[in-house]
């Protein structure tokens, strides 16, 4: 005969649970989601949380291990570390998404970055992702990415390698931006895309040193006895204020193979006091100057700042196995030891720059794109490029003199540090 149950009979039989068995019951399911999910986000409820502004990058390592974050074994990292590093990973080929537009459909490229157009014969440094371990980089957003700017101002400040990254950034939106509607414009060192449905500009100001130098002219810069005039930023930063993104960096000018020469009064003296400074000290007085500016400047709430740490050049093949006195020219692969650090890359230069931004309380994104991008040998203009004079015959028979092995080709590598910046933008 079949039994007939109701509610009430229901509760009068239900066991009731103590209260230790609520709490083991709770902790079971939450070990149990986590081993369901593969995440490290429940473990988050049992560590100690510290209060940083979410756009702030926090050193866990000592600085000189910034260099070779990627050599780094697993166990020594910490659990966020280990699940998702996005600077520690591998180039993959990838003929699905790479690559991510076409050079022939960006008209915004510099002639010194447009290699298919002058010749380039192979493609393969077009079709490499960068792969980090443990996780995925998010797929970049182009109309994310342009709704964000809606009505606001970003702008990248520093050298040729930072403009190079500024005009990848706009290869990777424009086309979502009608003809009409976008414009490009330079007014001295500072050039400007508007995209004007959005009420948006993204702009580069040319500093190559960030403070005020000899080689502050956007067109004629190339000087060999470069100065640096300490204390100097605001020459500049008078420009920078009001944006609501803003992406710094230095680091190729001050490699000048000796001392910097610093000025401690005005370019307008009639009589200069200058004074010599190792490499290292002029740099660490430059990153001082720029978190002082973040500093004084910077509404953390309203504004968010990233550095973008040094661009690699690849001038002695000899250090990735190759014959001595070549470079990057002909060169079609990535470097596929995970230890490499070419001498072009200071070490020390990266030390100063953890030291002086763990000191600091300015909330600044730091970008560290060295490691992955020395890797890549191969995605240099190297010869394909326009040239600013014409090539001797003793040029042309040695195609490796005139080689530029510290731009780079877009489509390419800076394609990917702008998938780090949108990364760390919308998922700090």
């Amino acid at each position: 005969m079949a039994t007939s149950f109701s509610a009430s009979s229901l509760l009068r039989t239900k066991p009731r649970l103590s209260s230790s068995s609520y709490l083991f019951t709770f902790l079971a399911f939450i070990l149990f989601s986590a081993l369901i999910l593969n995440t490290h986000d429940f473990l988050f409820i049992f560590r100690p949380h510290h209060k940083t502004h979410p756009n702030t990058v926090l050193f866990s390592k000592p600085a000189d291990e910034l260099t070779q974050s990627n050599t780094v074994p697993n166990e020594e990292k910490t659990e966020e570390e280990r699940v998702c590093d996005l600077f520690n990973g591998r180039w993959v080929r990838d003929e699905l998404t790479r690559p991510l537009y076409e050079e022939s459909e960006c008209p915004y490229i510099q002639p010194q970055l447009t290699c298919q157009e002058h010749g380039r014969p192979d493609k393969e440094y077009r079709r490499l992702r960068w792969q980090p371990h443990g996780c995925d980089l998010p797929k970049f957003n182009a109309s994310l990415m342009l709704e964000t700017l809606r009505g606001k101002r970003m702008m990248f400040i520093g050298d040729s390698l930072n403009r190079g990254q500024y005009v990848s950034l706009i290869c990777l939106l424009h086309h979502l931006i009608p003809e009409h509607a976008k414009s490009m414009e330079t007014f001295d060192s500072l050039t400007v895309f508007t995209a004007k449905e959005y009420n948006a500009t993204i702009e580069f100001y040319w500093a190559p040193f960030l403070l005020e130098s000899n080689s502050d002219n956007a067109v004629i810069h190339r000087v060999t006895d470069r100065i640096v005039r300490k204390g100097s930023i605001n020459k500049h930063g008078r420009y920078w204020k009001g944006a609501d993104i803003l992406v710094f960096n230095t680091y190729l000018w001050w490699v000048t193979g000796s001392k910097m020469k610093i000025l401690l009064g005005s370019f307008k003296d009639e009589v200069k006091e200058i004074v010599e400074l190792p490499t290292e000290e002029a740099y660490r007085m430059a990153m001082k100057s720029m978190l002082r500016w973040v500093r004084m400047n910077i509404d953390p709430n309203k504004t968010k700042v990233f550095f973008t740490s040094m661009s690699p050049s690849h001038g002695k093949s000899i250090e990735w196995g190759g014959q001595e006195g070549g470079n990057c020219y002909n060169e079609t692969t990535p470097i596929e030891d995970p230890s490499y650090w070419g001498s072009d890359s200071l070490k020390s230069i990266m030390q100063v720059i953890g030291e002086e931004f763990r000191k600091s309380k300015v909330p600044i994104t730091f970008l560290n794109i060295t490691q992955l991008s020395n890797y890549r040998k191969d995605a240099h203009t190297s010869i394909y490029k326009k040239q600013w004079n014409p090539l001797t015959p003793e040029q042309l028979s040695n195609p490796a003199s005139y080689s530029d092995c510290i731009h780079w080709c877009l489509p390419g590598l800076q394609d990917t540090w702008n998938e780090l910046l949108f990364a760390k933008l919308f998922y700090p």
